[in-house]
């Protein structure tokens, strides 16, 4: 089941698949506090087939980290509302769900940000569909 804002509940997403019934698609925990980024890159991908869970704040995302659902990829920006950083959502994903694949997004360079956790690949902001599909192919 696809975990949206209420403000996002009439999105005209274009589905290419059914998350209830194709088990095959991976699974993207998107967190993201600009709810209109969230809403046209949670569409498109899931366009590309993800089945795609949507988080506005880290506090959001860490409590789908402890959920039932199993993520493939976390795509996170840095810098978010709330007390809770995609550095510690990171962190936290490295624990709950190893298996995931972490993406954090900045709009600073790389150098201006703290240390990020190992294996944890970065994407520069601003940054289009065709980045964000480079970097999930490269990680997966």
């Amino acid at each position: 089941m696809r975990a949206v804002a209420s403000t996002m509940a009439d999105a005209p997403c274009v589905k290419t698949a059914d998350p209830e019934t194709d088990l095959s698609e991976p699974v993207l925990l998107m967190v993201e506090d600009n709810l209109d980024i969230l809403e046209v890159f949670s569409c498109a991908m899931e366009s590309f087939g993800y089945r795609v869970v949507t988080a506005q704040d880290g506090v959001q995302a860490l409590e789908h980290l402890q959920g039932p659902d199993r993520f493939d990829y976390v795509l996170s920006d840095v810098s978010m509302p709330g007390g809770v950083s995609g550095i510690e959502v990171a962190r936290q994903c490295a624990t709950l769900q190893p298996q995931a694949r972490v993406i954090l997004a900045s709009g600073h360079h790389r150098d201006q940000l703290p240390p990020l956790p190992a294996n944890v690949r970065f994407l520069s902001k601003p940054y289009g569909i065709p980045q964000l599909m480079e970097v999930l192919q490269s990680a997966g």
